[in-house]
């Protein structure tokens, strides 16, 4: 593994994710969706927050969230130097898609909200006069991936939570969300692999 294999799947990785991206934003309103099977829904919901919807404060919370991720990307960079330098091909792998997906999923944060308008009645369109949803670093993550699997209802003599309906699994996420996790899957499962030089 070398630096180019690795930005060869940091590109794909982000021009797949961006691409997606743009087209649900430009072609559906948020919250609208489309049904590919039972169990597996294209829902553009925005957001605001960390991965699968999960909210990080206020405005202020954004900002810190947005500058914390551009942060963790140079990290990223140097752990991904230090794989290709050692010569371990899986950890190269895991940590290009992990940096893939942490970068896709900035450029959301960073640019969305100064040159896209916001997708609430009508699809979105791109800009470049200042009139976007916001400013730069206040962009909304877009998701899309929704798979509601099963549906259940829990007995009411629960205390609390009893008689409420439930949908596993209820988390929407993206590309770059699902490059972040595949990188991580394989490291927590190939670990022994990937660290048996230490």
């Amino acid at each position: 593994m070398n630096w180019k294999k690795a930005l060869a799947i940091v590109l794909a990785v982000i021009v797949a994710d961006q691409a997606l991206k743009i087209y649900i934003k430009t072609h559906f309103r948020l919250g609208e969706s489309y049904e590919v099977t039972k169990w597996f829904q294209i829902l553009f919901v925005e957001n605001n927050g960390i991965a699968f919807g999960l909210e990080f404060g206020n405005a202020w919370g954004k900002l810190f969230l947005t500058v914390f991720r551009i942060l963790a990307v140079i990290f990223i960079i140097i752990w991904l130097d230090r794989a290709i330098k050692q010569k371990n091909t899986l950890l190269a792998v895991a940590v290009s898609l992990i940096l893939a997906g942490a970068i896709g999923n900035i450029i959301d944060s960073v640019f969305y909200a100064k040159f896209f308008t916001d997708s609430i009645h009508r699809p979105a369109h791109f800009v470049t006069d200042g009139q976007g949803y916001g400013t730069w670093f206040k962009g909304k993550v877009v998701d899309m991936f929704y798979f509601p699997l099963f549906e259940f209802k829990l007995p009411s003599w629960i205390p609390k939570i009893g008689g409420q309906h439930y949908t596993f699994f209820n988390a929407i996420f993206n590309l770059a969300d699902s490059a972040i996790t595949v990188g991580v899957l394989i490291i927590l499962f190939f670990n022994k692999r990937i660290f048996k030089h230490r």
